[in-house]
């Protein structure tokens, strides 16, 4: 069972995205976390455009970001988020407070073993404390969603690039 699953099982929005690598589960958690949160200009522009900071890892971005490491083991990578009234909480996310304007927003990086190498993921999911919550950001999501999405598939390229570098 997925380090996710334990920590947000039942949410309202979510996509994963994946990609096979040469690597070992460990090699392939302990690259994605390493490659840069921003690995090209559209997603140095995306971020910009969100007011976020690109610069560093990814492992980096996550905590400049507000995000709290939920789990952490040589094959998994799970951070979480809680939101209020669209506003970053500083409680802490591990304690994962309810309201119903607060959405928890929890992500990982994971590897499964295949043969020659490893089946990297990423997974990002959504889980609002009520309606009101939930209706704001289905709205924000019908904006966001397509750039969340291209921002995790190029972190994979970038990883997959690297390992190729690295042959």
């Amino acid at each position: 069972m997925p380090g996710i699953d334990s920590w947000l099982p039942s949410f309202d929005v979510g996509h994963r995205h994946e990609a096979r690598v040469s690597l070992s589960p460990e090699q392939a958690v302990r690259q994605a976390l390493a490659v840069p949160a921003a690995p090209d200009r559209l997603v140095r522009l995306l971020f910009w455009l969100r007011g976020l900071r690109p610069g560093g890892s990814i492992e980096e971005f996550m905590a400049a970001n507000g995000f709290t490491v939920l789990e952490r083991t040589p094959t998994t990578y799970v951070v979480g988020l809680v939101v209020r009234g669209w506003c970053l909480s500083r409680a802490d996310a591990t304690s994962w407070p309810a309201t119903t304007s607060t959405l928890k927003i929890a992500a990982d990086f994971r590897a499964e073993p295949e043969p020659g190498g490893s089946r990297l993921i990423t997974e990002t999911r959504v889980a609002a404390g009520g309606s009101v919550a939930l209706l704001g950001f289905r709205l924000y999501w019908l904006v966001v969603a397509p750039f969340s999405k291209l921002i995790r598939r190029r972190w994979l390229r970038a990883v997959v690039a690297r390992q190729v570098a690295a042959a």
